[in-house]
């Protein structure tokens, strides 16, 4: 039987493009039922991440929209905003990551529907907290990993500022907005109160970033420059092999010791500089340039072997090719395909959360733009003309 503690839980997902999907993916992995409402124009990521055999699905929308149930509506047209409205009286969780005030606009702003339905849980992702001087600005991504900092790491660190190359403060606020949700269902679960989350997600990487590089500035007075050095050295990046690139660190004194035995340098074990983690504290930089020494005098793999067999945590820095190929990877079948309806054969990235000895089951393809439009209108009470009316003025619209 598969893990779905959320089952009977229905989610009416209004979000688009990644830091939304990513949350409401999340809960569908856990059982919940989830209703992804569309706009005639459609998802922006069903086309910005890239192409597809129909335009439909990118890969991007392909992985972060599965398991919903798709239905799109013109919510310019007031036959729509009725339609929406039965879908948030069957809902338990409404999440949106519109900007404040366009849900407001709209009638889907928290304060609106709590006060129809004070049981409700409702969640706004959003890209600053509304109780904020930025709050209403428009953001994305890269927007976020400037504003916090992150892409500050790079200027410290290698002398000019860079993003990291995948969306991850989109899929870090989804996720933790994931995890409000579910806190949220169990306080409902025990008192009967329903929820407004707001997760801003310039605060929450902020934190993330303080969290690690505050550093010595967590003290008043401060007892030393912010940032982990450690984190911060040129030196800190996969080292290069003979025909690649390996990526390992040692933290404890015995690692430490291992590693140069390893690598030849017996000579640094008693090194003043590096025979203590305090040590090596103190001497961070000369640390990591011992560290980073390239390893050229063998292959990866050669390296792999030796270091792992010193129990030293140690993988190839894989590329966005090899990835899909790495051994483990295969062995547990992250990657699986199957058939879509709409683009042919597919891959298909089942959950990495195992529960009771079992990976969590794999939901349902991402469906095309108003897949489900006639059979939730007809399941919410609608009759046949009625949904024929629906689609014939665009209020709703239908695969």
């Amino acid at each position: 039987m598969s893990f779905s503690p959320l089952k009977g839980i229905r989610v009416l997902d209004l979000t688009s493009v990644v830091v939304g999907p990513v949350c409401t993916w999340r809960l569908g992995q856990y059982g919940a039922e989830i209703i992804k409402v569309e706009n005639p124009e459609g998802d922006l990521m069903r086309e910005l991440g890239g192409g597809s055999p129909t335009g439909q699905h990118s890969g991007t929308y392909l992985h972060l929209n599965r398991g919903k149930r798709n239905i799109c509506l013109d919510l310019k047209k007031s036959d729509a905003t009725q339609v929406m409205d039965r879908l948030i009286e069957s809902a338990d969780v409404i999440v949106a990551n519109m900007r404040p005030q366009a849900l407001k606009k709209l009638g889907l702003d928290s304060e609106t529907i709590r006060g129809r339905y004070p049981d409700k849980i409702y969640c706004l992702i959003t890209g600053y907290g509304t109780d904020g001087p930025y709050a209403g600005q428009p953001t994305y991504d890269s927007v976020v990993q400037g504003a916090t900092g992150m892409a500050g790491l790079f200027l410290r660190r290698d002398g000019s500022p860079n993003y990291v190359p995948m969306l991850i403060c989109d899929h870090v606020a989804g996720e933790i907005a994931a995890g409000a949700i579910l806190a949220a269902i169990v306080e409902r679960k025990v008192n009967g109160n329903g929820s407004t989350i707001e997760v801003p997600m310039f605060e929450t990487m902020a934190a993330f970033v303080l969290q690690e590089h505050l550093a010595q500035h967590s003290f008043d007075p401060p007892v030393g420059p912010p940032g982990d050095l450690r984190l911060l050295s040129p030196h800190n990046k996969p080292v290069k092999t003979s025909d690649g690139w390996i990526s390992f660190t040692m933290n404890t004194d015995t690692q430490v010791r291992a590693f140069l035995r390893v690598t030849g340098r017996e000579a640094l074990i008693d090194d003043a500089r590096f025979n203590s983690v305090s040590a090596r504290a103190k001497n961070v930089t000369e640390w990591f340039e011992v560290r980073g020494t390239p390893l050229t005098g063998m292959t990866t793999e050669e390296w792999l072997e030796l270091l792992q067999k010193a129990d030293i945590a140690a993988q190839p820095c894989h590329t966005l090719e090899t990835l899909p190929h790495d051994k483990h990877l295969t062995a547990v079948g992250l990657i699986q395909h199957e058939q879509h309806p709409t683009e042919g054969k597919t891959a298909a990235i089942r959950a990495s959360i195992k529960f009771n000895d079992a990976y969590l089951h794999l939901r349902e393809s991402s469906q095309p733009k108003g897949w489900e439009t006639k059979q939730l209108l007809q399941e919410m009470g609608y009759e046949k003309s009625e949904v024929a009316a629906l689609l014939a003025t665009g209020s709703a619209i239908s695969a």
